[in-house]
C-alpha cells in the first residue's frame, strides 16, 4: 500500500472553485468513508481549510486510486470532474509525504509561516480517528506532520515571517498603516465563534477595538468567548473593552454600528448581502470595514462596490499573498534563512518516515519468520522426546535451549541486517523476497500485520 493525497488549493486553483468545492463539516465524514469503501483504498483523510481541501489515502494502485479520488471530490463538493480535474494537483509516496509536511510548517500558506495550520490538521486527523478511517500508516503521518509543523516553529524564526491570515487581513483592510493605531478605539462586529472567530476576536482585542460584539448561532459559546476575552488575565481586562455576546438574529442592528466586520462561519449562503451592508451604511458619515475568511464565502462579493466599504475576502488575500508572500518575495527578503531552515528540516523529516515505513513494512514479514521457526524448534524437540525417552528434564531443557541458541545466532543477522536494508529507499522488495526464500505463508504474515493494527489502534484509544 501507498500513500497518495489529490487536492486543489489557492495555489491551483482560483478562489471561484475553491469556494464552490468546499466541503461542510457535516459532509465530511461520508467522503471519507466513501473513500475507504472504494476499491483502491484502505484509508483515508480529508484536511479542508479555507484556501486547500486535500484527501489523503493509502492505495494499492495509483492510477485507479487518482481516479476515484478525483471523481469522489468532485461527486462530494458538487464541480464537475471536468471542471475540477486542472486545478487538481496529486503526490504520492514520498512526495506525498514532503507536501503534507510542508503544509505543516506554513510553507504552503497564503502567508508562509503562519501557524493555524496545525490546528487544521489536528482537526482532520480526529475526523478521521472518528470515522475509523485513519489506520497505521495516516495515524502515524498526521501526528508526525504535527510533530515537524512543532519543530519548525520552535528551531527557526519561521513565525516572526508567519503571520495569521487574520493579522494579514487586518494588514490588508489597514491599507498598510498600523493595524494597532488603525483598529484603535473602533466599534468590532465578529460572526461566528469558532476557532478562526475566536482568533479574530482576540486579535481585535489585543490591538484596542473598544467595543466588541459576537454574533452566533449558538449563543452560549459567543457568551464563552466573550467571558475569556474579558475575565481577569484576558486580553482585553485592562483596555476597557465593551464586549457582548448576541445571537445570529442580531446581526443587522449590530451591522449599523459596527465599524470593523469579520466573518467565519461554515454557512452554506451569504450571511451578509449587498443589500444589508448599504442599508448599514446609510446615513453612516464614517466606513465600513469587512473581511471574510469563510469559505464559502459569508459575505456578498457586491460590497466591493458599496460606497463607504471596504471588503478583503479570500480572492483578494490570493491575490495579495501571491503579489506580496510568493516564493520569490519570500526567498529575496530577511526570513530567507528561517524558510531555507524549514525545507531542511521538511526534506530531513520525510527522509526518517520513509525509512521508519519502510522498516515497519518489514517487520511482520521477519516476525512471522521467527515464529515459523520456533514453531520448527518445538516440532523437533518434541520429535526428540519421542525418540529419548530416558531424557531426564535437565537433559531435555539443556538441548532445547541449546537448539533454540542455534536458531536464534542464525537468524540474528539476516533479520538484523534485513530490516536495515528494508529502511532505505528501494528496500520494499526485502519483505517479499525473505516470504519467497523462506517460503513463508502470506496469510500468517498478514495476520501479523493486523494484530499490530489492532494494537496500535487500542495504545490509541
Amino acid at each position: 500500500m501507498s500513500l497518495l493525497v489529490v487536492g486543489l488549493s489557492h495555489r491551483s486553483a482560483p478562489v471561484s472553485v475553491l469556494e464552490r468545492a468546499a466541503l461542510a463539516p457535516e459532509g465530511r465524514g461520508k467522503l471519507l468513508q466513501d473513500v475507504v469503501s472504494a476499491e483502491p483504498a484502505t484509508e483515508s483523510a480529508v484536511l479542508s481549510t479555507c484556501n486547500r481541501i486535500e484527501l489523503y489515502a493509502d492505495v494499492d494502485k495509483f492510477h485507479a486510486g487518482v481516479a476515484e479520488l478525483s471523481t469522489l471530490l468532485a461527486r462530494h463538493s458538487g464541480v464537475g470532474l471536468e471542471e475540477l480535474t486542472p486545478h487538481l494537483y496529486v503526490h504520492y509516496e514520498d512526495r506525498a509525504v514532503h507536501h503534507l509536511f510542508s503544509v505543516a510548517c506554513g510553507l504552503d500558506s497564503m502567508v508562509v509561516g503562519e501557524g493555524q495550520i496545525l490546528g487544521q490538521i489536528k482537526d482532520a486527523l480526529a475526523v478521521a480517528q472518528d470515522q475509523h478511517t485513519a489506520g497505521r500508516l495516516l495515524n502515524d503521518l498526521f501526528q508526525q506532520a504535527l510533530r515537524v509543523g512543532k519543530r519548525a516553529h520552535s528551531e527557526t524564526g519561521i513565525d516572526k515571517a508567519g503571520q495569521s491570515l487574520v493579522t494579514f487581513g487586518l494588514e490588508q483592510l489597514a491599507g498598510g498603516a498600523d493595524v494597532a493605531g488603525w483598529a484603535r478605539g473602533r466599534r468590532a462586529l465578529v460572526i461566528g465563534a469558532g476557532s478562526m472567530s475566536s482568533l479574530a476576536a482576540t486579535t481585535l482585542v489585543r490591538n484596542g477595538v473598544g467595543e466588541l460584539a459576537v454574533a452566533n448561532r449558538t449563543v452560549a459559546r459567543a457568551e464563552r468567548l466573550v467571558q475569556i476575552l474579558t475575565e481577569p488575565g484576558g486580553p482585553g481586562a485592562a483596555g476597557g473593552l465593551t464586549a457582548r455576546a448576541v445571537a445570529m438574529d442580531a446581526v443587522a442592528a449590530e451591522l449599523a454600528r459596527a465599524e470593523i466586520v469579520i466573518s467565519c462561519t461554515g454557512a452554506a449562503g451569504l450571511l451578509l448581502t449587498g443589500e444589508q451592508i448599504t442599508a448599514a451604511l446609510a446615513g453612516r458619515a464614517d466606513r465600513m470595514w469587512l473581511l471574510d475568511l469563510a469559505m464559502p464565502r459569508d459575505i456578498d462579493a457586491a460590497a466591493h462596490r458599496i460606497d463607504g466599504a471596504r471588503l478583503v475576502d479570500i480572492e483578494s488575500l490570493a491575490e495579495a499573498s501571491a503579489t506580496g508572500s510568493d516564493q520569490a518575495t519570500v526567498a529575496a527578503g530577511p526570513m530567507a534563512a528561517d524558510v531555507d531552515k524549514v525545507r531542511s528540516i521538511v526534506a530531513d523529516e520525510v527522509a526518517a518516515f520513509g525509512a521508519a515505513q519502510r522498516a515497519a513494512h518489514i517487520t511482520p514479514t521477519v516476525v512471522a519468520l521467527r515464529t515459523m521457526a520456533a514453531d520448527v524448534v518445538s516440532s523437533e524437540i518434541a520429535r526428540l522426546e519421542g525418540r529419548l525417552p530416558d531424557l531426564d528434564d535437565k537433559q531435555r531443557a539443556e538441548i532445547a535451549q541449546a537448539v533454540r541458541r542455534v536458531v536464534d545466532k542464525l537468524l540474528h543477522a539476516p533479520t538484523v541486517r534485513v530490516k536495515q536494508l528494508a529502511s532505505e529507499p528501494g528496500g520494499a522488495g526485502y519483505a517479499d523476497a525473505l516470504r519467497e526464500l523462506f517460503d513463508l505463508d502470506p496469510q500468517t504474515v498478514a495476520a501479523v500485520s493486523r494484530a499490530d493494527q489492532h494494537d496500535a489502534a487500542r495504545e490509541r484509544a
